[in-house]
């Protein structure tokens, strides 16, 4: 009798034990909507993500930057692309949006460093970035930091980009290889060209930029790297029509 009383105070003990662990587990875990906070986190990779599975955003280090094998929102990744660190953005059909990735490091010659934030156009490539790149060579050091606004072809996706120009590559002749490049450039399928850049050249120009569908310098608004403000006006061909201040 003592025997089964002892072993009913023992189960009586652990229920409520039980129990009051439980109600902590619910009150502490879960009264904050699962938001938990970190001093410190170590992490390779972040996937940002919908209810629904749709990636938006990815946080990552270079070993774990998508890089043509993942298959990320149904899609397939840039193979050729470089691996990174930094973040990819996703809108919300799941295609890529844009970018911010950043490298730097040592070599033979000095160092190569260089920090891109992009916009892409919808289904394309990138419409809008801002880019830094910092390069020393044999003692001589060349940055260019600028705002860059670009055109795309109309009709272009990152899909049918990666189709073509694997197309492209895989002919050897160069002629041959143009011809095929102007095909679907006239098509709108593939094709880009700067038409504004607002910042600082590697000659050390510091101005406006203005350019041409084709791509080619129309204007400049510049001080340049002998802190001289000058004013430029180009034509057609490549030739300048205008400048200030005039050279006599």
């Amino acid at each position: 009798m003592k025997n089964l009383n002892k072993e009913l105070m023992f189960l009586r003990t652990f229920a409520v034990s039980s129990v009051a662990a439980i109600v902590q587990l619910t009150t502490t875990g879960f009264s904050n909507n699962n938001h938990n906070k970190f001093a410190s986190i170590d992490v390779e990779r972040i996937n940002i993500i919908e209810p629904d599975g749709t990636v938006k955003m990815i946080i990552t280090n270079v070993d774990k930057f998508p890089n043509g094998k993942e298959i990320i929102n149904d899609r397939p990744t840039n193979e050729k692309r470089k691996k990174r660190s930094g973040m990819l953005f996703y809108n919300e059909d799941g295609i890529e949006a844009g970018g911010f990735i950043y490298d730097g490091r040592k070599n033979e010659q000095g160092h190569s460093s260089g920090l891109s934030l992009t916009y892409d156009q919808y289904g394309g490539d990138q419409v809008m970035q801002l880019i830094n790149t910092d390069i020393e060579r044999n003692g001589k050091r060349i940055v260019s930091s600028s705002l860059v606004f670009n055109d795309r072809a109309e009709n272009e996706t990152q899909e049918s980009t990666a189709r073509i120009m694997a197309e492209i590559r895989a002919i050897n002749d160069k002629k041959l290889r143009k011809q095929k490049y102007d095909e679907y450039e006239k098509q709108g399928l593939i094709g880009s060209s700067t038409r504004v850049m607002l910042g600082k050249t590697r000659s050390e120009n510091n101005g406006l930029f203005l350019f041409g569908k084709d791509g080619s310098i129309r204007g400049m608004f510049y001080v340049d790297k002998n802190d001289q403000a000058k004013f430029e006006i180009y034509g057609d061909n490549g030739e300048l029509k205008s400048s200030w201040p005039t050279t006599k």
